[in-house]
């Protein structure tokens, strides 16, 4: 059962520079190290870390908290599965958000093109879980 949608927008271009600004630590203030990690280098780094940005503010969405009760681009993890496809993991204030809006697992998806990536999350309960 859908609980909450989230969706966002975020410019490549913009995370590109906050990238290369030595005084921003973008990477530090929104991606765990295995965020990092998974994303490795490339040419479309900052695309793909554009992409989970925009998940991470999709997820703040749909808890309908924003940047509140202790919510940060830390608590909110994007997780690659085995199969490829991209999950949320939620930690400390965020999960405890979930648990009280009976969200038990998400489903993603991102995208980038045009300068632009964006991304869309559910937030699933299981047929048991009461809301």
């Amino acid at each position: 059962m859908m609980i909450a949608h989230g969706i966002d927008l975020v410019d490549i271009a913009h995370t590109a520079r906050l990238l290369a600004d030595p005084t921003d630590q973008l990477l530090i203030r929104c991606f765990t190290f295995q965020e990092q990690d998974a994303v490795g280098t490339g040419t479309d780094r900052e695309a793909r870390l554009a992409g989970r940005l925009a998940a991470k503010e999709a997820v703040m969405k749909a808890l309908g908290t924003g940047f509140s009760g202790g919510i940060g681009f830390l608590s909110i993890e994007v997780v690659t599965l085995p199969s490829g496809a991209p999950t949320i993991v939620l930690h400390g204030a965020a999960q405890k958000r979930a648990e009280t809006l009976g969200i038990s697992s998400w489903l993603v998806s991102t995208s980038h093109e045009g300068g632009m990536a964006i991304a869309s999350v559910i937030g699933l309960a299981d047929q048991g879980t009461p809301r």
